[in-house]
């Protein structure tokens, strides 16, 4: 998500600020000035997010694998959506790859080869072009960053993910209950 606001030099700390600490590494409270984002940032970010109308356009083309990081009960609609007001289900077409399928039990990512295997066994091609979606767009990250450390480097996220798409009464919706 810091690369669509315009910022290149990112490092993830990988297993999490807790993590570092534990490590012993040192933490600071304040910002520095490169940490700022700047106007001109924000209107080309705007225009690098995946959004809503090219979702349904994809549902038709399928030009992009939609990648969904909700969890399974989730994806399938049998479990409920934690927001009011939101249908269950998926975006139809897409493929469903739990976000913490990407971590081990530290929270920290996996070698490439097990992430490269997690995408294989649903069928994601990195050959094809991918797109990510979860609940808000933030769990989506995680599949982004999974996906660019096997070297696909160019996954848009769906910034509205299931909130957008499932809070809007004329979007289609697949469930494993529609399927049975």
């Amino acid at each position: 998500m810091f690369r669509v606001f315009g910022h290149e030099r990112i490092w993830v700390l990988d297993g999490g600020l807790s993590r570092w600490r534990a490590s012993g590494f040192d933490v600071e409270s304040s910002a520095s000035s490169d940490a700022i984002l700047k106007a001109s940032a924000a209107s080309e970010a705007i225009e690098k997010v995946y959004q809503g109308l090219r979702v349904q356009k994809n549902i038709e083309e399928q030009t992009h694998q939609h990648v969904d990081a909700r969890s399974k009960a989730r994806f399938d609609g049998v479990a409920p959506e934690p927001r009011k007001g939101i249908k269950s289900g998926h975006v139809p077409g897409s493929k469903c790859v739990p976000f913490s399928q990407m971590l081990d039990g530290s929270q920290t990512l996996l070698p490439a080869d097990e992430l490269k295997k997690r995408f294989e066994q649903e069928g994601i091609s990195l050959n094809r072009p991918v797109v990510a979606s979860c609940g808000t767009g933030v769990t989506a990250c995680i599949l982004a960053l999974g996906l660019h450390r096997i070297g696909k480097t160019d996954v848009p996220v769906y910034g509205g993910s299931w909130t957008e798409w499932g809070a809007h009464p004329d979007t289609p919706v697949d469930s494993s209950e529609e399927q049975m």
